[in-house]
């Protein structure tokens, strides 16, 4: 992989984790367009690295929130900040026994299929245009809330689906403030995304070579700066119910990659 790709992929892993664009569904796509003839373990490898940048962003925007959490468990106490952690347990449920018992099946569906992403991408932008047009409330997420906004995340590991769009569209769907709504997205996905890495290690799925350390480098700094510039826009139109921008953008790469399927 060349260090321009590296560059680019670095960037679409960045902006679309949290923009409601499908990252897994632009890396698809990113791949097919730029020719990506990786091996199947050294690509594995990169997207990794790419998904630890934007997790280790995520907690950078959300350090504050994160510390306070911490402090409040420390407390032993039934507070809000445990009962939050138990609702983000309970939102990984659904996305755990995805990962466990389906992990083969889910990862076929990653084999340069441009047709699904673009079908996904389209049941996307459907769920952006609804959740844009939900009502401002001051609501937050609960516990049964929580278990399915968990089934949304479990649904987005199919490349095309956005997690952050189908997580954050459901959960103000459920009545929940589109503020606290993207908080709750955004902070569910992180221990899931360390979940995974350490997984990928300890199996053994991961194979590293030193030649590539120049582009798996630039690609971490790339997706990890990208990130954070994402997530601060992410939320700030979540809460101005600007997602109708990207339920138009979906459709268009959407209606695009299915072109692009039948065409290649």
């Amino acid at each position: 992989m060349e260090v321009i790709d590296a560059i680019i992929l670095g960037i679409v892993q960045g902006l679309t984790e949290f923009l409601p664009v499908s990252s897994s569904g632009h890396l698809e796509l990113g791949k097919s367009i730029l020719g990506d003839n990786s091996l199947p373990k050294e690509s594995l490898l990169f997207t990794v690295v790419l998904h630890f940048a934007t997790a280790l962003s995520t907690i950078v925007i959300f350090r504050k929130d994160i510390l306070e959490i911490i402090k409040g468990i420390l407390k032993f106490e039934w507070n809000e900040d445990l009962q939050f952690l138990s609702k983000i347990v309970i939102s990984m449920i659904p996305a755990v026994i995805v990962g466990l018992f389906f992990e083969e099946q889910l990862e076929a569906l990653f084999n340069g299929n441009i047709l699904l992403v673009g079908i996904m991408l389209i049941i996307t932008a459907i769920l952006l245009f609804l959740a844009d047009r939900a009502k401002d409330t001051n609501k937050s997420v609960t516990f049964s809330n929580a278990f399915v906004i968990g089934i949304s995340q479990a649904i987005a590991m199919l490349p095309g689906i956005s997690r952050s769009g189908a997580t954050i569209s459901t959960s103000v769907l459920l009545g929940n403030d589109k503020t606290k709504a993207a908080r709750f997205s955004f902070l569910m996905v992180v221990p899931l995304i360390f979940g995974k890495i350490a997984k990928d290690i300890l199996g053994g799925e991961i194979t590293y070579d030193s030649a590539n350390f120049t582009t798996l480098s630039i690609g971490f700094i790339a997706a990890f700066v990208a990130g954070l510039f994402a997530c601060k826009w992410m939320i700030a139109l979540v809460k101005q119910s600007k997602l109708t921008y990207f339920s138009i953008y979906c459709i268009i790469v959407g209606l695009i990659a299915i072109i692009w399927s039948f065409a290649s």
